[in-house]
């Protein structure tokens, strides 16, 4: 070799192996999210702010896309597509799994919780894991549990105070059989309606209410065509931030890491704001003109009375029966 040779080898050489190599870790990771709400609503914040942590905690190296206002497709189409790999990451409500994983629907059973403080003790703690652990089966991998928010009911007719005051409303209801059930115990009449159906429904007066969460009902404007919002809290619903599992199989585990802690990460941030949207939206129904009313802790305790047949039904159910009662254990107050 060249004395010049060697002079290039020796400043060369250090290089070789200060350089980063390029392995498969280190290679950029793209990512579509659907969203079914907008930017600014509650899910699509907890989204934006769950996106910037997997960015900084990858170091820039895990880029995710949005797509908000369901432009990829509704809940269940989009779970679907995760199924198959072609999308991502979503994040449906629990409900939107009973299809999939039946043991999800103790989550919607009538006044399962009294209050957030129940829920994320739940949902964070050995129950909730439970639950998450069936869905890899299923295609799908559970990060986290976020915040939908405690459901109310609003119509056209009368304010709900108390039990009695369901009887002759024609409500709304999810095309499911534990919806309608509910609503039927209740002593409503349940109408089973797709979402783009509802406003609609209520405005021609097809039913007289709806049950949604106060931001849900806000940024749907139902508001516009109810007169009345009875702060129930009957339901409790919760997101679920999903990763197809053919795109995580294929990430690493500091990478698989890194989702899990921003998902968890975010779940405190996202629950903040549910909260504060729908009681935002409570605020801005009733400045539209709408009332609003409180339930008393006793009638509410009439109103889940009134539902006790469909929890012995779903107490001896084999897929939900034992997840159900270990959140009654978990929290302490099983019957």
């Amino acid at each position: 070799m060249s004395k010049w040779g060697r002079v290039m080898a020796a400043v060369l050489m250090p290089l070789v192996f200060t350089l980063p190599l390029r392995t498969a870790h280190s290679a950029e990771i793209r990512a579509k999210f659907a969203v079914t709400m907008q930017e600014d609503s509650h899910q699509g914040q907890g989204v934006a702010r769950f996106i910037e942590l997997v960015r900084q905690k990858s170091g820039g190296r895990i880029v995710i896309k949005p797509y908000y206002n369901a432009a990829l497709g509704n809940d269940v189409q989009v779970t679907s597509a995760l199924q198959g790999g072609s999308i991502e990451f979503t994040v449906p409500q629990t409900s939107t799994l009973t299809g999939l994983v039946p043991q999800f629907e103790a989550l919607d059973l009538p006044f399962l919780f009294e209050n957030e403080a129940e829920a994320e003790k739940a949902l964070d703690g050995p129950p909730g894991q439970k639950l998450l652990e069936l869905l890899p089966p299923k295609g799908l991998v559970g990060l986290a549990y976020w915040e939908n928010g405690f459901f109310s009911f609003t119509n056209s007719k009368h304010p709900i105070t108390r039990l009695e005051d369901f009887s002759g409303l024609k409500i709304r209801a999810v095309q499911s059989k534990l919806s309608m059930d509910t609503l039927s115990a209740l002593g409503a009449t349940p109408v089973a309606l797709p979402v783009p159906e509802i406003y609609t429904a209520l405005e021609t007066k097809t039913v007289d209410g709806q049950s949604t969460p106060p931001a849900v009902t806000y940024a749907l404007k139902f508001h516009e065509v109810q007169k009345y919002v009875s702060l129930t809290n009957h339901a409790y619903g919760a997101f679920l931030p999903l990763v197809s599992k053919k795109f995580w199989d294929r990430l690493s585990e500091d990478d698989r890491r890194i989702l899990v802690e921003a998902a968890r990460e975010t779940a405190a941030f996202q629950r903040g704001i549910a909260r504060e949207k729908n009681r935002l939206a409570v605020r801005k129904m009733e400045e539209a003109g709408l009332q609003a009313n409180a339930i008393s802790p006793e009638e509410r305790q009439r109103m889940k009375a009134a539902t006790g047949a469909i929890w012995s039904g779903y107490r001896k159910s084999p897929e939900v029966g034992p997840i159900l009662e270990e959140i009654e254990s978990f929290l302490g107050r099983k019957e």
